[in-house]
């Protein structure tokens, strides 16, 4: 049994505890948040304690792990204590607001056993995973030579959100960046087109919509198409095109039922509501492979080194889309 402190009783947060609960290895002891009116709410509904400090959750004897979910500017500080309190670490994305913090985190855990994984589920999600196999497998005969992304949300999270996130490549496009990294290996150029689509957001300073091309350096080509409104709901889908076949993940719906009559053909439910329950598999199966790892003492991954290596690719994307498009090669 490995006892967690979890930071953050946000949205993120409450996505994690319900995954500690459901985990027959794990349990949740002790929950972190500066409001700590929103700490005590959720605490009580899994039998754990609240505190506003999160330094009580690394000074704490009975916590095994953390689970950070506290705002990206935290993550650097909260990882660096975890891992000199000798607590492992689930952080969330991005790793940082810039991967300056690199140098400045690795510095910091040097000499210690650094157990940190970060939070990238879509690498856990069954449908993306099911696809690297397949390629893996052999199905399309060899590598991805075309990756193809597509992620938009429903609606766009509250300004004040946004004033504060690091921006849509930052925030949104990392969880791309990392799926594409994990499909093709290593990226050398990135490309960007940022689009203001929704006058609602003029005047965030931040882009609602973006294309972005990525080149490998296997030569495979990732294209990531995202957008902060999708009127028919979350859309997200995936195509790995090779020599000999291509592999499609498409969304998921509540039910596979299809209705037809005189006025449609084959009408089908809503998309399923956003990342808390479209990714609510995959948040799971991403908290088993950590506690797995942790207990067979084996590597941990996505690392720390993946966390700034799709912090670096957001970078590049920013820049490209604030100066025309240019190509950064990294």
């Amino acid at each position: 049994m490995i006892n967690f402190g979890l930071i953050g009783a946000g949205r993120i947060g409450q996505v994690h505890a319900r995954s500690l609960a459901a985990h027959p290895n794990a349990r949740l002891v002790a929950i972190a948040d500066p409001v700590i009116e929103a700490a005590e709410k959720l605490a009580k509904s899994y039998d754990a304690r609240a505190v506003a400090d999160a330094e009580e959750l690394f000074q704490a004897d009975g916590i095994d792990a953390v689970i950070i979910g506290s705002p990206t500017p935290l993550h650097v500080a909260h990882i660096t204590a975890a891992v000199k309190a000798g607590k492992a670490a689930l952080c969330e994305k991005p790793i940082a607001m810039s991967s300056a913090d690199e140098e400045k985190l690795m510095k910091a855990i040097e000499g210690y056993d650094a157990k940190v994984m970060l939070g990238f589920n879509r690498r856990f999600d069954p449908a993306f995973a099911a696809v690297r196999k397949a390629v893996s497998d052999g199905k399309i005969g060899g590598e991805i030579e075309q990756l193809t992304i597509i992620s938009r949300d429903p609606a766009a999270p509250p300004k004040e959100y946004i004033a504060v996130s690091g921006g849509i490549f930052k925030d949104m496009t990392i969880h791309d960046f990392d799926t594409a990294q994990f499909m093709l290996g290593p990226i050398k150029t990135v490309q960007a087109v940022g689009q203001n689509l929704d006058p609602e957001l003029a005047d965030t300073g931040d882009f609602d919509a973006a294309v972005i091309t990525l080149i490998a350096e296997s030569g495979a080509v990732a294209t990531i198409t995202n957008s902060r409104h999708c009127s028919s709901g979350y859309d997200q889908r995936l195509e790995a095109f090779g020599k000999d076949g291509a592999l499609f993940a498409e969304n998921i719906r509540p039910t596979t039922v299809r209705f037809s009559n005189n006025q449609v053909t084959d009408a089908q439910d809503v998309y399923l509501d956003f990342f808390l329950d479209r990714y609510a598999d995959a948040y799971a199966l991403e908290l088993g492979h950590f506690i797995d790892a942790l207990e067979a003492g084996e590597e941990i991954s996505p690392s720390i080194a993946d966390g700034f290596a799709a912090l670096r690719i957001a970078e590049a994307a920013e820049e490209s889309a604030h100066d025309g498009s240019k190509p950064i090669h990294l």
